[in-house]
């Protein structure tokens, strides 16, 4: 494969996939809105277009052999998929850990429908399932500074990967045989509960960090206004509680495909420290 399209190609994922990939010696292809406000590395090819207007995409999909694609949350689009179809031998998908949903079942997450449209495509496909993002923590980072972080459940124990291992995963998998029809669940290499998490990032930054728990129902209502989708929210708590008694599970995907252990939260951390001063 030697032409590939990076769907996302600006992201906190997608533009390791986009700079690996060209230090490999791949020919990338960057889909982004505004090329010339696009920050590349040389010899990638940025080429406009929006998964939100489908009939955009021809230009970018032009000639190429694989696509990385990335979802950012807008509603689905098929037309996409079939498009991709249309022009690439492969795909690789970053999703979430989700279920596969049968035919006619309805989906709970827009990941889910994703995925559905693309085993149906007739594309060689490779689903990448990220358990949630270190890079999430940035969202502490106001709190971060004022010496707090308050939020639900800090026993809660997490297993967040880091964003350049979720690229290293999609570039192996475009780039290597032997991930058709795979479906990769891949998380950091421990689970660390969140107070312990905001404590590392404070050590790592050169101040003390202490968590604050707030009650389910205090977090319901501040995560409802935040992010506007109750559902979500609702969720995303029910998941934390349980983390309390049982860790968010850890695999070893990362090592196995890769031949490394996936990288620490504190390495990310280390990393990320001046996002957080």
């Amino acid at each position: 494969m030697t032409k590939i399209l990076v769907i996302g190609a600006t992201g906190n994922v997608g533009r390791h996939v986009v700079s690996s990939l060209a230090e490999d010696g791949f020919e990338v292809r960057a889909l982004v809105r505004d090329p010339g406000r696009a920050s590349l590395p040389e010899g990638v090819e940025a080429v406009q277009g929006d998964l939100a207007a489908p009939a955009s995409l021809g230009a970018a999909l032009c000639g190429v052999d694989g696509v990385y694609l990335m979802w950012p949350g807008i509603p689905v689009e098929p037309r996409v998929v079939e498009l991709i179809a249309q022009h690439a031998k492969r795909v690789v998908y970053l999703s979430a850990d989700v279920a596969d949903l049968a035919d006619g079942e309805p989906a709970t997450i827009f990941h889910q429908e994703i995925e559905r449209l693309i085993r149906k495509s007739g594309l060689s496909w490779t689903f990448v399932r990220a358990i949630d993002f270190a890079t999430n923590t940035l969202g502490w980072a106001d709190q971060v500074r004022q010496g707090a972080v308050r939020g639900p459940y800090g026993q809660a124990r997490r297993s967040l990967i880091h964003e350049r291992d979720i690229a290293d995963v999609a570039v192996h998998a475009l780039t290597s045989d032997g991930h058709d029809q795979a479906k990769y669940v891949i998380t950091g290499p421990e689970s660390i509960p969140h107070a312990e998490l905001a404590r590392i990032i404070g050590e790592e930054i050169g101040r003390e960090v202490r968590w604050e728990d707030l009650s389910p129902e205090a977090a319901r209502e501040e995560l409802t206004a935040a992010w506007g989708n109750a559902a979500f929210v609702e969720a995303r708590l029910r998941a934390w509680e349980s983390f309390t008694h049982e860790p968010e599970r850890v695999t070893d995907t990362v090592e196995r495909l890769l031949g490394r252990p996936a990288r620490t939260f504190r390495a990310w951390a280390r990393e990320h420290a001046d996002d957080f001063r």
